[in-house]
């Protein structure tokens, strides 16, 4: 579980960084709205690494945070399809609905988890 919000968090950090890179490189029509994702991406991010780590340790903690960012993730991959963008709608529906039912799923004061002190 950890590994996959350590994934999704690569991938939030990368499309910030492809964001950032793209918007120095062209000409912006909507600075603002450009650094507003910039920002929400890296704040996303930080909050997937959070959760992974707090699934590493065992900890309730990361739950709440990873739900509803794969929450939001689903949302998005349902428009990306409705736009025809089959490709990335799959790829994120897939990743983000695994992660959000082994969010929902994995209990960590229960077995396989074993509280680490």
């Amino acid at each position: 579980m950890a590994t996959l919000l350590s994934v999704e968090a690569i991938i939030v950090f990368a499309l910030g960084g492809f964001l950032l890179v793209k918007s120095l490189t062209s000409d912006v029509q909507a600075l603002s709205a450009v650094i507003g994702v910039i920002l929400f991406s890296l704040l996303g991010g930080l909050g997937l690494i959070g959760a992974a780590r707090e699934f590493r340790r065992a900890r309730n903690y990361g739950r709440a945070p990873a739900v509803l960012a794969n929450g939001i993730a689903l949302g998005v991959a349902y428009f990306q399809l409705q736009a025809h963008l089959w490709v990335s709608g799959v790829g994120l529906a897939l990743l983000a609905g695994i992660t959000f039912a082994l969010a929902l799923s994995i209990l960590p004061d229960s077995p396989p988890f074993t509280a680490k002190k």
